[in-house]
């Protein structure tokens, strides 16, 4: 068995045969142990990757995982930070964590990269590595310096891609199978991720208020109501009368009581390749994207589009307005329109008496500020009275 770092000495140890069993007062080895089980005990998967797991500062890791599932956070986001923090560790070796340095972390980035990954991809696992430090400062496990001037990646900041008009009224036209229609045309009126969306289930459904009630988002847990226009509505309506009613979620495949990410992709591309648009390189959650140009096209405020899309910041909203925005399009060919006729008016010479009046008011500032610092001359008898 391989020995590892002693997690509160500097000497190599061999690991004890329990995983629960770590370095520290037994009543505190004992309440991390219950937590963790408590916590992940139904999830085997993530135990035994733990487990396997051999690295010093271990139980900083197990702490930090344990905060993220008291913190709400996501089964599938807790696995992405085990696999991250814990190939930072091991990226350390021998070295304690609480060691860190920033020439650390950018030798990391650039391990990183040299397994191929993209930088967008480097950029998400840096800031995984630092909510973990975030953590361990937080907690007094290591000095505040590491957080003080930060790593940063510059990330190309790409347009969101929708689908023209054309190819849209292309891929309908060859949906004739009532399931698929509907899922297609739910996605692309609504703005669901396809996640949210294979994990609707019936009683979700409002047909009368043209609801769907999402009461949990894919991405970031925030729930929110998206709408049903009149022909996603009848599309829906359609599909409901037809599947079948032991399913537990709206889209089911076939023997299935719900359908895979896998199964709609494979379905989509299918329809992509027969309306001949598969090298266009669309994917199902461009309908996404296509529901929010075609919604900001139409006058659409911006914050109202934020609400149904369920982002967090508006900031990421805004990017939609980067596209063919038909109101943007519109104002730039008005105002082109009278500078083309030769319609401006004015010069754009520097008025030269204008700027010798503004210097001279600098000056002046200037002057009476150092007028102002100087100490003053007293009188004598002014001081007499004194």
């Amino acid at each position: 068995m391989a020995h590892v770092l002693s997690e509160d000495t500097d000497r190599w140890v061999k690991p004890r045969s329990s995983f629960f069993v770590s370095p520290g007062p037994p009543n505190q080895r004992d309440c991390l142990a219950s937590a963790l089980e408590k916590a992940f005990g139904h999830r085997q998967g993530l135990l035994d990757r733990l487990k396997r797991l051999q690295v010093p500062d271990k139980t900083y890791l197990r702490r930090y995982l344990l905060q993220m599932h008291r913190c709400n956070f996501k089964l599938w986001t807790i696995h992405q930070s085990l696999s991250t923090v814990s190939r930072f560790l091991l990226f350390l070796g021998s070295r304690r964590v609480r060691e860190v340095k920033r020439s650390d972390l950018e030798a990391f980035v650039e391990w990183e990269q040299d397994r191929g990954l993209q930088l967008s991809t480097v950029r998400t696992v840096l800031a995984r590595i630092y909510a973990f430090l975030s953590f361990l400062v937080e907690e007094e496990l290591m000095p505040p310096d590491i957080l003080v001037r930060k790593v940063k990646l510059r990330v190309p900041e790409r347009l969101p891609r929708a689908m023209d008009p054309d190819h849209v009224r292309r891929l309908l036209s060859v949906i004739k199978d009532v399931r698929d229609r509907a899922l297609v045309l739910v996605l692309l009126r609504t703005g669901m991720r396809i996640g949210e969306l294979l994990n609707t289930r019936v009683s979700d459904i409002h047909i009368r208020e043209q609801t769907i009630t999402i009461f949990e988002g894919r991405k970031n847990r925030r729930g929110r109501v998206v709408y049903l226009s009149r022909d996603a509505l009848s599309a829906l309506k359609t599909w409901l009368k037809r599947r079948d009613s032991r399913a537990a979620f709206v889209f089911h495949a076939q023997g299935r009581t719900r359908m895979s990410y896998t199964t709609a992709r494979m379905m989509f591309e299918r329809y992509l390749k027969r309306a001949g648009l598969m090298a266009k390189g669309y994917s199902l959650h461009c309908l996404r994207h296509t529901f929010a140009s075609e919604l900001l096209n139409a006058g659409m405020r911006l914050e109202h589009l934020q609400e149904l899309l369920g982002h967090d910041s508006i900031e990421v909203t805004r990017r939609y307005g980067r596209l063919t925005n038909k109101t943007r399009r519109e104002e730039y060919f008005r105002v082109m329109t009278v500078i083309e006729r030769g319609q401006i008016h004015g010069s754009y010479r520097l008025d030269t008496e204008l700027q010798a009046i503004l210097k001279e008011k600098e000056q002046l500032a200037v002057y009476g500020e150092k007028l102002s610092s100087k100490p003053q001359a007293v009188h004598p008898l002014a001081r007499r009275t004194r």
